[in-house]
């Protein structure tokens, strides 16, 4: 009898899931994503501006930390894309991929600005307060409800449904824009400047306070909602399969609507605080990107409403110190924007090694007779 042997190749590179690794674990691998970034960030900086790298991280930190008002708006932009990015998130727990939430943001604050345009000075403060609130509830329900219903009963493709819902909002605020602003400048200024008609209160003498308390509970109650409720368990059995949620006697089709009800009207109630709490005026620009940038905090915190709060955190800090940086050292904004951009690949690149493993080439014999 001979014997033969036969050689069995692998791939030179496979990938395989990852066991659920320990959380402290993940958060070590996170702590020196950072740090990679923090180091290519550093030889990056010397390579195009031969600056000292410790000065330009100091730059960052006094960007957002240096004064008062600094911490202010910090806090600010955080609750601001806090809320956007709650409101995404259920529809992303159900794997209804919501594109739409700047068109939502914007349809809100449409809702609000044209209450503080025409019934401005008729109403006591409170009660106008009040209707705009509910319109811009209202508006941010009804742009998600369209794709939700288009998806619900014909199946559509809810990513490009609600992506050119974005387009056609845009668009809904600039002409309205004109008809307010009849000089043809296509820019609105401060409304109700004087009498403060349709403004949120200060609180404490800060103007930001109210938005972000409103934000503050509301991060709470998503938290309770998602992870307690009943509507939050139908939530994730939908996004896990939809199949085994009709087997069970889940309606999907209205959990959908639902979902997406509740989505749209977070993201009027944040176009609502940005024009009512912030900005007092209305433009195209109104949501600044923000509805795109809360797919990224929602990911990255594994839809934790709670985990939320520190990656939104993360990424305004590198926005607004990024935006320091260009300014103090009278760099290109592309030199930020880069700085910016090799922190954030780090950070989700990270999540793959969290998730997977990666394994080279073994090689084996084996020997049949």
């Amino acid at each position: 009898m001979n014997n033969l042997s036969k050689t069995t190749h692998e791939p030179l590179i496979h990938i395989t899931k990852r066991a659920a690794m320990d959380w402290w674990k993940a958060c070590l691998v996170r702590l020196a994503s950072i740090v990679v970034a923090l180091l290519l960030c550093a030889g990056v900086i010397i390579l195009l501006t031969k600056l000292n790298p410790v000065e330009i991280y100091a730059t960052m930190f006094k960007g957002n930390f240096g004064t008062p008002r600094k911490i202010w708006v910090l806090l600010q932009n955080l609750s601001m894309l806090l809320c956007i990015s709650l409101a995404v998130t259920p529809a992303f727990k159900m794997r209804f991929w919501n594109l739409g939430a700047e068109g939502q943001v914007l349809v809100g604050g449409l809702g609000a600005m044209a209450c503080m345009f025409y019934i401005g000075d008729r109403l006591p403060n409170v009660v106008l307060i009040l209707i705009m609130l509910v319109a811009s509830i209202l508006g941010g329900v009804v742009w998600a409800v369209i794709p939700a219903v288009f998806k619900a009963k014909w199946n559509t493709n809810e990513s490009l449904f609600t992506l050119m819902m974005n387009y056609i909002a845009i668009q809904l605020v600039s002409f309205f824009i004109m008809v307010w602003v009849p000089n043809g400048s296509s820019v609105m200024g401060v409304v109700n400047a004087d009498s403060r008609f349709g403004w949120l209160p200060d609180l404490f003498g800060q103007k930001y306070l109210f938005n972000i308390l409103v934000v503050a509970v509301l991060t709470v109650v998503m938290f309770v909602y998602l992870k307690y409720s009943k509507h939050g368990y139908e939530i994730s059995v939908v996004g896990g399969s939809e199949n085994t949620a009709r087997y069970i006697g889940i309606n999907v089709k209205k959990v959908i609507i639902r979902t997406l009800m509740l989505s749209g009207g977070i993201c009027g109630l944040a176009g609502f605080l940005l024009v009512s709490g912030t900005n007092h005026t209305i433009s195209k620009n109104l949501a600044g990107g923000m509805g795109f940038t809360a797919i990224m905090v929602s990911w990255l915190a594994k839809f934790n409403p709670l985990m939320m709060v520190l990656t939104s955190f993360l990424i305004v800090f590198l926005q607004r110190g990024a935006g320091e940086i260009a300014t103090q050292f009278r760099l290109n904004e592309s030199v930020s924007d880069i700085l910016t951009g090799i922190i954030l690949f780090c950070i989700i690149g990270c999540e793959f090694f969290i998730n997977y493993q990666i394994h080279t080439r073994n090689k084996h014999k084996e020997e049949t007779v």
